[in-house]
């Protein structure tokens, strides 16, 4: 049910997007593999929740992700701060409880929420962000990382800026893969995730498991930046589809 009486929208769009990398110094350097960048069918659902302030259901092929955001709410003297917002990020598995890995994740999912939102707007207070894992293909850090930044964008919660996350893994060969299935994941030697931002196309945080060298994660950086361009343009379609329905 939506919140407010608001329709909800369903949007989908295959991405894809071509990709050379450029070194400071000016000369152009093609990426390894494949010029043409491919990612997974995306989908996305605002207001899905009533109970929270802002909820989205975001899916990356078949990896699906639920996320609710609450606040700003009171906080428990304990986690006060006293000229920003507490921010806390909770990661539920599919089934059972929390791991190390659910942690690790969460670690990843504040520390991007906390550089593009405006804590210090709302001293004293408490913002919540629930992550819900729904199935795991693949590329959930990314997805998780999707899901909260359409969450608090319906939340309506303050932001510097807009981030999405994307995920590349590289095969025994060299190659790079973008938004890789569970099984390529497992095949692959490394992986890397990256949150962008949606200003400078930045990475505000990084997280890499593997081996690898200096320039594959430079060629990954650079595939992830011309791939957030899509991300980004599939936000905005998604929210423009939506409101055009309530006007």
């Amino acid at each position: 049910m939506a919140r407010g009486g608001q329709a909800s929208c369903v949007t989908r769009l295959r991405l894809a997007a071509s990709v050379h990398v450029y070194p400071a110094s000016g000369s152009a350097m093609e990426v390894c593999g494949s010029p043409t960048v491919t990612l997974r069918e995306f989908g996305c659902e605002q207001s899905l929740l009533s109970r929270p302030d802002g909820s989205a259901s975001f899916v990356q092929g078949d990896t699906s992700v639920l996320a609710a955001a609450y606040g700003p709410a009171e906080v428990k003297v304990s986690k006060e701060i006293y000229d920003r917002a507490t921010l806390d990020v909770l990661i539920q598995p599919k089934v059972g409880l929390p791991s190390v890995r659910e942690r690790a994740q969460e670690q990843c999912v504040r520390e991007t929420c906390g550089a593009s939102l405006l804590l210090s707007l709302h001293p004293r207070s408490s913002l919540t962000l629930i992550l819900q894992l729904i199935h795991d293909d693949g590329s959930i850090l990314s997805c998780f990382l999707n899901a909260a930044c359409m969450a608090l964008m319906d939340a309506g919660l303050p932001m510097s800026c807009l981030f999405c996350g994307v995920t590349c893994a590289i095969d025994v060969d060299g190659q790079i893969i973008t938004d890789p299935t569970a099984a390529q994941e497992k095949e692959s030697r490394a992986v890397m995730t990256f949150a962008i931002d949606s200003k400078e196309r930045r990475v505000m945080m990084s997280s890499t498991r593997g081996s690898f060298s200096v320039n594959e994660l430079q060629q990954c950086v650079a595939v992830s930046q011309k791939a957030s361009e899509k991300i980004f343009q599939f936000y905005r379609d998604s929210v423009k589809r939506r409101y055009s329905k309530t006007l």
